[in-house]
């Protein structure tokens, strides 16, 4: 008699939700008893019956001994019942061979199917499962190994393949990871990378947030047009100069000084070579500015477009220069664009600031501080906290402060008048443009305005809104102006390339891009630059805390420059930071502190430090 022609009844033995289960009581539903003291109430559906009964109780179901591998070679491809396998297997049909046996097909191992229907696996069959379950355990055993030496932060050489889950959570890849679960870390890119520097997977020196924030880690490697034959005008005569730092590679702008006292701002005539909507064009809309690491520099084009257009790395160089004229006001009077030539001579900030005193610098000095005592009359806002330079030498990180020097100064005013000559000329001759505008907060009081103090220079800098670019010249309250486009570097930002696309355009008489194709332009940019802000701030606190690690016994100056009861920020100069501190007492502000490391999380961005005395 086969399994199927016995009719369930008090005492058969089911399977129910892969468990087996005796039939406790009959009716419209079955009342069935449980592993564990549990019962339930079931549709006759719900069951599979395994053998009729009676069984008194689930423990009877114990262990059965058989010859497994004879009764799979004598059925090997062939199929069979569960009373059949039980009886071959275990010499008779009872309630506890029948469990025994349908254990045996729901390991799947030689047998597969359902009560009535078992098929024994062919020899080809069991050798796969039998190659994959020993491949499973050496798998687990492998983890547990590995979870094991994690947890005492060692790692042998065939770890990486369980690592690389665990760097992809730390550079922002994935969201989760087996590995940081099971060893009940917290699924984070910080706890990832702590548990990398941990066993020693990522040295300290690996900088996580540039791929963190899906930014691009190489510059892009696009073809570029040889420069067009055009007329340019002959401006080789006017000692240019290209101030910058020593380090500076991609040199884009330059300035010099005409007979008639007009200041020439010589730009890198990127728009000569990168037209609206080429290749290069495009992707520098995807990367929004170049990306500037302290251990490397990714740029915003080709590097092809320095080698042609970087000022002063050939003896005759192309450029889009603005002659631009003052009056004794220090106020703009008249302004030439025009494509050029020119001769550049590069010089340090250094060697610039040497020579002030020394012609043309000493005039265009001259005439630039004129032009910022103006903007300064206009409600220009100046702010002068510490600067640092941090960088990757050789392996070796860097922090060099930034000097004040009249040089930069210099510079800084040449480029700002550049862009509010060109927001007025575009604005005369209704070029759309991407103005760059700033609001300045309430809270700049004229008094906070004239901060002199480290400390109102903080709290000046706390009333200032970030800058926005816009289709509409709004004012720029930042530089003191009533209209403003950034201009002077278009090699390094997506939007200068669009303005001197836009100035070039409007010079040879060609259709201009329209007010809404620079909105495009400046969603695009704006969609990337938070994070192009975010990995260059990241990444110099990266580098500067890996600077502290190297030297763990740090100690410098710190300047209190707010607080709160005993808790204070002080600035750093010789790190750029700004951390809060524990205050020995009601000190005022300004105070000079000698500070000293106490602690540095890496993964965390985090550096506590403490008064030394």
């Amino acid at each position: 008699m086969t399994l199927i022609e016995h009719a369930v009844r008090s005492g058969s033995l089911v399977l129910y939700k892969n468990r087996p289960a005796r039939v406790a009581q009959l009716g419209d539903k079955l009342d069935l008893d449980l592993p564990g003291g549990e019962s339930a109430h079931v549709r006759p559906k719900d069951i599979v019956l395994l053998h009729p009964g009676p069984v008194q109780s689930l423990g009877e179901l114990t262990p059965q001994r058989g010859d497994v591998q004879s009764a799979w070679e004598l059925l090997a491809g062939s199929e069979t019942t569960l009373p059949e396998l039980a009886d071959l297997i275990y010499g008779a049909f009872t309630p506890a061979t029948a469990w025994a046996a349908w254990q045996l097909v729901s390991d799947g191992l030689f047998f597969r199917g359902t009560p009535a229907q078992i098929t024994a696996c062919s020899p080809d069959e069991v050798e796969h499962k039998q190659q994959a379950r020993r491949a499973e355990a050496a798998e687990k055993a492998a983890w547990a190994e590995f979870a094991q030496r994690v947890r005492q932060q060692q790692t042998a050489p065939g770890d990486a393949r369980f690592l690389r889950e665990v760097e992809a959570v730390a550079l922002g890849r994935q969201p989760r990871s087996r590995v940081l679960r099971d060893l009940e870390r917290e699924e984070t890119p910080e706890s990832a990378h702590a548990l990398l520097l941990e066993t020693g997977f990522w040295p300290v020196t690996v900088n996580p947030y540039p791929q963190r924030l899906t930014l691009p880690t190489a510059s892009p490697d696009l073809p570029l047009p040889a420069l067009p034959d055009e007329a340019r005008r002959d401006l080789t005569h006017l000692p240019a100069f290209a101030i910058d730092d020593a380090r500076t590679t991609s040199p884009d702008d330059a300035i010099s000084l005409d007979a008639d006292g007009r200041i020439w701002v010589h730009v890198a005539d990127a728009a000569a070579l990168v037209q609206p909507d080429d290749p290069a064009d495009e992707e520098a809309r995807g990367r929004g500015a170049t990306l500037y690491l302290p251990e490397s520099v990714i740029s915003l084009l080709p590097w092809r477009a320095t080698e042609l257009l970087g000022l002063g790395l050939q003896d005759i160089s192309p450029a889009l220069s603005f002659g631009i004229g003052l009056d004794a006001n220090g106020q703009i009077n008249s302004l030439e664009i025009t494509p050029s030539r020119v001769r550049v001579t590069r010089l340090t900030y250094e060697a610039a600031d040497a020579a002030l005193d020394d012609e043309p610098l000493a005039s265009l000095w001259r005439l630039l501080q004129g032009y910022h005592a103006w903007r300064q009359a206009q409600g220009a806002v100046e702010i002068n906290l510490p600067e640092v330079d941090v960088f990757v030498q050789e392996g070796t990180v860097v922090i060099e402060p930034v000097p004040s020097l009249r040089s930069r100064s210099l510079v800084e005013n040449a480029m700002i008048l550049t862009g509010h000559a060109v927001a007025r000329f575009a604005l005369q001759h209704d070029i759309p443009l991407p103005f760059a505008t700033q609001e300045v907060g309430d809270e700049a009081t004229p008094a906070l305005r004239r901060a002199h103090t480290l400390s109102q220079m903080l709290a000046l800098r706390k009333t200032m809104r970030r800058s926005q670019y816009r289709t509409v010249a709004d004012p720029h309250g930042g530089l003191g102006l009533p209209a403003y486009v950034q201009t002077t570097s278009p090699l390094r930002r997506c939007l200068d390339l669009v303005v001197h696309q836009q100035l070039r355009r409007h010079l040879a008489g060609q259709p201009l891009l329209s007010q809404a194709d620079i909105l495009a332009r400046i969603g695009a940019v704006e969609a990337v630059n938070s994070s192009l802000r975010e990995a260059e701030n990241k990444s110099n606190t990266h580098w500067t805390l890996v600077y502290l690690l190297q030297h763990p016994d740090w100690q410098g100056e710190g300047i209190l420059v707010d607080k709160r009861g005993l808790q204070g920020t002080v600035i750093l100069p010789e790190l750029g930071l700004e951390p809060t501190v524990h205050l020995p007492g009601d000190l005022p502000l300004d105070t000079r502190l000698v500070v000293q490391v106490r602690s540095v999380d890496l993964p965390r961005l985090d550096a506590r430090f403490r008064i030394a005395r």
